[in-house]
């Protein structure tokens, strides 16, 4: 906790130092500027969120019910609404996160334009993004405190002590806009060296948690496309280590590792690893491998390659590219190898990246995986990518059918049609949808639900909606009904946009700086004082 009075009065002491010649300082307004900027650097940053997020895997390890959430963010003024939102709606910030998308950067911040999440974008996007992050969420810390000292020196002109109290235990009880971010270094942008030097630029610039998945850097593909393929486990342990000590050198000692699998739905690798004694990960990893298999040289062609598993030799089937393919059906056993291997090598949260939202399916993996690990968690993509509509109206359709009930209404295929929208079916599937994080919180061992492309798809609609009225018959009215009046109605402290852009902490410092001569913006003729 961060004291007004002795703020200021560490201030005085040190000012006292140099005599008369800085007598022009204020302590009061140094302490106000050192409140409002108590993150001095990203490692500052990045060492308090990996407590907070610490202690919240803690809090859900003794009841689930604390699980955690978050929303993906492309920009910082986007992370900056959410968390401002969050603290006007709820009165605190506590487990409420933000997480960077790879595929949000690729498709928004890359200087190439729009590009498809496959790790071809600038690697340089992803730290420089979380340092935009957390400089729009620090300015809304001093933006908000901006409005406390406002009240204490309004009680104190009007000679309110109870008043100047009340605003003084606000600012001394002040929760910061700063949370943990969840930041995508998809496979790692290259080797393991590669990887540490990109973690180490995210760490520095405020990130306590670091999410890479298991595929291919080079071929790395969306985590809801084709043609995923994934590496061995020793090639994935290398980039968990490279991160931790990462994390160790810049002295954040309990940064968070997320690790992540695509094996559910990667059929290939690149790579058929070296087995050095029975039964090590390699073997584990070549078991899955699809083939032939044969009884004589005789029956390998040119170019073939001959494989081991238990006790018979086959010829795996490749690809014309060289790419090996895994057996059919084996993705959820990769899975389970996959997330016991990580958690027993240094990763402290689990991601399975699976086809669609299902409860029992991700249950079925998590148990299988705390049979082992008894406290494996998880971190769930709620992604945009799934027809959440389709699939949990699907789910409800099947549940019926097999409880015997009459379906005759439903078309099984044809369930998205906004014919079926107020139908009883429709109302179980969205309180289902509705209940779904908690749930998986509760049965499957999701310690932190987000959704990665949120606001990528509510600028979209949001834009629409604009631009249909705007550019037609409503003109004027569709700005002010939908947005303005809105903004207004449902106090939204972006409405104020001087404020919300700093015109009014630049007015303060202009009058710490220059006193009475200050030239300020905020007078009588500044057109924001309509808004009262």
């Amino acid at each position: 906790m961060h004291h007004y009075k002795s703020e200021t009065g560490n201030t005085a002491d040190t000012l006292a130092r140099y005599g008369d010649t800085w007598n022009a300082i204020n302590p009061e307004n140094v302490a106000r500027m050192r409140l409002q900027n108590r993150f001095k650097t990203g490692l500052d940053i990045a060492k308090y969120t990996a407590g907070v997020m610490r202690a919240d895997m803690a809090a859900y390890d003794k009841n689930p019910e604390a699980y955690t959430r978050s929303l993906g963010c492309w920009h910082g003024f986007i992370g900056q609404q959410k968390m401002i939102s969050i603290k006007k709606h709820f009165g605190t910030t506590k487990g409420s996160y933000l997480y960077l998308s790879g595929w949000m950067i690729a498709a928004l911040r890359s200087e190439f334009g729009p590009l498809p999440d496959q790790s071809i974008h600038e690697k340089t996007t992803v730290p420089e993004l979380i340092a935009e992050l957390y400089t729009y969420l620090k300015q809304a810390d001093a933006r908000e405190l901006r409005h406390l000292y406002t009240e204490l020196d309004n009680a104190r002109a009007d000679g309110n002590q109870v008043m100047e109290q009340a605003a003084m235990e606000k600012i001394d009880n002040f929760q910061t806009h700063v949370v943990p971010i969840i930041a995508d270094i998809d496979a790692g942008f290259g080797n393991e060296e590669a990887t540490y030097l990109l973690a180490k630029k995210m760490i520095e610039a405020g990130a306590c948690c670091l999410q890479i998945e298991n595929q291919v850097s080079d071929v790395k593909q969306c985590g809801h496309q084709d043609g995923k393929v994934t590496v061995p486990h020793v090639d994935f342990l290398a980039k968990i280590n490279a991160l931790r000590y990462a994390f160790l050198e810049m002295g954040v000692d309990d940064g968070v590792i997320v690790a992540r699998t695509d094996s559910l739905g990667a059929g290939l690798t690149q790579k058929i690893p070296v087995s050095t004694e029975p039964g090590d990960l390699a073997e584990q990893y070549n078991a899955f491998i699809d083939g032939q298999p044969i009884s004589s040289l005789d029956d390998l062609g040119p170019g073939d390659m001959a494989l081991r598993q238990g006790d018979q030799v086959i010829k795996p089937e490749r690809l014309p590219n060289g790419l090996v393919r895994f057996r059919e059906g084996s993705g959820e056993d990769r899975v389970i190898l996959d997330c016991v291997t990580a958690l027993r090598n240094g990763a402290d949260l689990l991601w399975i990246e699976t086809e669609r939202p299902h409860v029992g399916q991700i249950a079925a993996m998590v148990d299988r995986v705390r049979a082992i690990v008894p406290d494996a968690k998880l971190v769930y993509n709620n992604s945009p990518s799934f027809n959440w509509t389709l699939n949990f109206r699907q789910q409800v359709f099947d549940e019926w059918t097999d409880a015997g009930r009459d379906v005759s209404a439903y078309q099984r295929d044809d369930l998205m049609q906004a014919q079926y929208d107020d139908s009883e079916l429709s109302a179980e599937a969205d309180q289902l949808i509705q209940e779904f994080q908690r749930e998986a919180a509760l049965k499957a061992g999701v310690f932190h639900h987000l959704i990665t492309l949120p606001t990528y798809h509510t600028a979209a609609l949001s834009t629409d909606t604009l631009s249909k009225n705007y550019f037609g018959f409503e003109g004027m009215l569709a700005y002010v009904r939908d947005v303005q009046r809105r903004e207004i109605r449902e106090g939204l402290a972006c409405v104020k946009h001087q404020d919300m852009a700093g015109s009014n902490i630049g007015d303060d410092h202009k009058e710490y700086f220059s006193g009475n001569q200050a030239l300020k913006a905020s007078g009588k003729d500044n057109t924001m004082n309509q808004f009262g």
